[in-house]
């Protein structure tokens, strides 16, 4: 089969590449595989333990590795806010690899009061990208990599509910944020471009992939073990990540993930949406939604 792996990841001397939720999975991966070419990277987690263990780790593979450890909380704005001005003092950032999130977690809420799966794997992620885009813009080719999944297929924003005030359903609020994932890329996007800026957003998806997303998934645990002999490990699940982030040629709006048995394994390439992930109404809903709920405007008009 043909496409993507960590093997084709091109020389990353001298780029600075942020990865969210770098201390383990797809993350941890992702962070290794670049380090490993030569990346800055900066492992934007909440937990600074986990991550220095995360960074030992990758040490040990690659002793010269440029590391460094960025508080990061998606589930607290103030603390976007201080990664975003922390990451800015960098003199550059080629990369932002947006990956960190949560997966089926029991109804939780962020400290700004918004649904935790929403919180963190949409707003979280908006609010960084948003407040980094300047830092960005300073480098010509700089992406931003926003991490999505096969459950997007399953999506339908809640409007009337976003906060989960009325009801709550763990996997769909889980669908319904990664479908907010599909909808942030294309839009930022869509303005980058019209902007004329530098910068360019693409998406991802891991396929399925064992990683501690699945710490919440209950009865479906039993499965993981499985996944390395028939679906991708984590290290399989970050290649369309690492293609997204480094190939050349990737153009803006794209969308990668796994080739082979309905893209839930394999190696990386172009993969297939939705046509509610496509629709750039739905995008400019979500778009002046979260700019409400953030607080935070990236500052681009409408394409």
């Amino acid at each position: 089969m043909s496409g993507f792996t960590a093997a084709d990841v091109p020389d990353q001397t001298g780029r600075t590449i942020i990865v969210t939720g770098a201390n383990t999975g797809l993350g941890y991966e992702a962070a290794r595989v670049l380090a490993a070419k030569g990346a800055r990277v900066l492992l934007a987690c909440r937990d600074q333990a986990k991550a220095e263990a995360a960074m030992a780790q990758i040490r040990a593979e690659a002793p010269a590795a440029d590391l460094a450890f960025l508080p990061l909380d998606q589930a607290d704005l103030a603390s976007v806010r201080r990664a975003a001005d922390l990451a800015a003092q960098e003199p550059r950032i080629d990369v932002l690899l947006n990956n960190a999130g949560v997966m089926f977690p029991p109804l939780t809420r962020t400290k700004d009061g918004f649904e935790l799966q929403f919180g963190v794997n949409h707003l979280g992620t908006f609010a960084l990208t948003g407040l980094l885009l300047p830092k960005l813009a300073e480098t010509p080719g700089a992406r931003i990599v926003v991490t999505a999944s096969l459950a997007h297929n399953r999506g339908k924003l809640q409007w009337d509910d976003l906060g989960a005030e009325k009801g709550y359903n763990r996997t769909a609020r889980y669908s319904d944020s990664k479908l907010a994932n599909m909808l942030h890329f294309a839009e930022l996007d869509r303005r980058l471009r019209a902007a004329g800026s530098p910068v360019i957003a693409v998406g991802c998806h891991p396929g399925v992939a064992a990683t501690e997303l699945m710490r919440h998934a209950g009865p479906f645990q039993v499965f993981t073990p499985l996944f390395g002999l028939f679906l991708n490990t984590a290290e399989q699940g970050a290649w369309p990540a690492l293609e997204a982030a480094t190939a050349p040629g990737v153009q803006g709006g794209e969308y990668y993930g796994p080739q082979g048995l309905g893209e839930m394994r394999g190696r990386s390439g172009l993969a297939r949406r939705t046509a509610a992930a496509k629709d750039p109404e739905l995008a400019r809903r979500l778009w002046d939604v979260s700019v409400a709920m953030t607080g935070i405007d990236p500052g681009l008009a409408p394409a």
